[in-house]
């Protein structure tokens, strides 16, 4: 995956977890940091206005798909590594095109770079799991 793609995933994570902490307006959310991009271009805008937008509009699917997966309830997971593995199921879901392993991939780096010190373990394996629902002629 390109560095702006995964940027765009940095940024989806962090409106993802604010959204989830405030529930301020998506459009709110998205023009906030599109204006705070001080670097033009430093991400893929069109993705992170995917992931975004996605993650609200499909949250029940994304929860349901998710609840196997989970060893306790959704809304009992710490919020950023809620918000890593509703991303991450998001695209394991609606993006075929990227490869299972690195929706995993990507998302335990976000684990690693903004959830608690083990939470990458955790995020590895609910998506891994899921990825086994989803994806199962890929991840067979």
């Amino acid at each position: 995956m390109s560095r702006k793609k995964s940027s765009a995933r940095s940024h989806a994570v962090q409106a993802i977890y604010q959204w989830q902490m405030t529930g301020q307006d998506i459009r709110e959310i998205y023009g906030q940091f599109i204006a705070a991009d001080e670097e033009a271009g430093a991400f893929d805008t069109t993705f992170f206005n995917t992931l975004l937008r996605g993650v609200p509009s499909h949250l029940e699917e994304l929860d349901d798909c998710l609840k196997p997966c989970l060893s306790r309830s959704i809304e009992s997971v710490d919020p950023v590594e809620r918000a890593i593995l509703r991303l991450g199921a998001f695209e394991l879901m609606f993006s075929p095109e990227v490869p299972y392993k690195v929706v995993i991939n990507e998302a335990v780096e976000l684990a690693k770079v903004f959830g608690a010190e083990q939470g990458h373990r955790y995020v590895n394996g609910v998506l891994d799991k899921l990825a086994r629902s989803v994806r199962k002629a890929e991840a067979s």
